[in-house]
Parts: C-alpha cells; sequence; structure tokens
C-alpha cells in the first residue's frame, strides 16, 4: 500500500535547544520524525530533570530524563522521556507544533491503514535499533516510530529500550491517567492504552492546522 501525503518529506523544524527534527507529511498531518529531546519549553525555561526513581514515581509536576539516565547513549537516536505533567503545559513542542491529541493519533493510525497493521507501517524497519524481529516493520510512511523504552511511573525504573516505543497523547482518560500508543518489536499493531500520568514516554510533535 502506498501513502498520499499533501507535502511528503516537509523539512526540518528545532526546538529551543536548538535540535533539528525532520519532518513528513502523512495524509493531511505533518509529524516529527523523531522523538522529542528538548531539556526547555518553548519559553526558554528549563524542565526539570529528575534521575532518582523514587523521586520521579511521587511527582506531581513536570520533568524529563534520559533512559538509564544515560544522554550519552540514548538521547540522540531515541529522545528523552517525559512525564504527563510536562506534556500539559503545551509548552513541550516548538511553536506551531503541539502534542497529539488522542483523536489525533486516530487520524494518523486510520490513515495508514487501522490498528493490526499500522504499527509495522510507522516502525523503523530493520533491527539496528530495534530488536529481533521487529514483525512487520517497513517504515513504508517514514514515520521512523523507534523503541525508547519507557519510565515506570510506579517504580522510577526504565524499561524496555529497544523492544517497545511508548507515546504520550495530550489526551487525559482520567485524573491520574492519561491515553498514550505503544508499539512492540514483536507485533505490527499500535496498542491504546491510558497509562499513569507519572510514567515517563517519548514524544512526537504534529505540527499546528
Amino acid at each position: 500500500m502506498s501513502f498520499t501525503t499533501l507535502q511528503g518529506n516537509a523539512g526540518t523544524v528545532s526546538d529551543i535547544d536548538g535540535n533539528v527534527y525532520h519532518t513528513v507529511g502523512i495524509g493531511t498531518q505533518i509529524w516529527m520524525v523523531e522523538n522529542l529531546k528538548t531539556t526547555k519549553y518553548n519559553d526558554g525555561t528549563t524542565i526539570p530533570l529528575i534521575t532518582d526513581g523514587t523521586t520521579w514515581s511521587n511527582l506531581s509536576s513536570p520533568a524529563y530524563c534520559w533512559y538509564n539516565n544515560d544522554s550519552v547513549t540514548y538521547k540522540n537516536t531515541y529522545g528523552a522521556l517525559y512525564n504527563w505533567d510536562a506534556i500539559h503545559t503545551n509548552k513541550l513542542c516548538p511553536l506551531g507544533w503541539h502534542i497529539p491529541t488522542d483523536s489525533e493519533w486516530v487520524v494518523l493510525i486510520n490513515y495508514v491503514g487501522g490498528d493490526t497493521t499500522a504499527g509495522g507501517k510507522l516502525k523503523e524497519a530493520g533491527i539496528t535499533h530495534w530488536s529481533v524481529p521487529n514483525t512487520g516493520a517497513t517504515n513504508s510512511t517514514y514515520f521512523y516510530a523507534l523503541p525508547g523504552g519507557y519510565r515506570n511511573g510506579n517504580l522510577g525504573s526504565f524499561v524496555g529500550i529497544k523492544d517497545n516505543g511508548f507515546w504520550w497523547s495530550s489526551s487525559e482518560s482520567n485524573a491520574s491517567e492519561s491515553w498514550c500508543r505503544i508499539i512492540y518489536f514483536s507485533s505490527d499493531d499500535i496498542f491504546r492504552e491510558n497509562i499513569k500520568k507519572t510514567s515517563g514516554f517519548s514524544v512526537r510533535c504534529l505540527k499546528d492546522n
């Protein structure tokens, strides 16, 4: 299956730290092709970096971290992990961009064929960054989904690098949880789950309409 895009590879965008992200048009949407790695909000305010697991799991305020607290190994490829309070500031993405809502994730997934195959079409192909077998991965959308793992919201531990990618939406499911999307190395599905807001997940920004 081929995908019609309005603007195809739509260029680049930079965050407040100067990190440059490639972008791609998929259907009517324009997405970042890399996971976000900014350490500041778009107004220049520094986001708190929390390394201690217990502190992380007890937070009720914005924070970010690097997987295994190791920016040298993981920053450039997999980006940062943010809790949902950082999402909720509406200042995480560059100006003119935003965290996708749950409904905007649905638009993307439906456009590329639905939940049961979208994961494979969104995942980076091969096993350089994904664990074997990276089921169904074609990256036919040029979305380059990468498995940055996550930070457990109850324990503050790091889990799943190369095995799974978790991405926040900006949509709450209840007072303590928010909707996210998950892709696994062993499936070509993409999964919708509501998970604790203290979790640390990857972020992809979507261009404002």
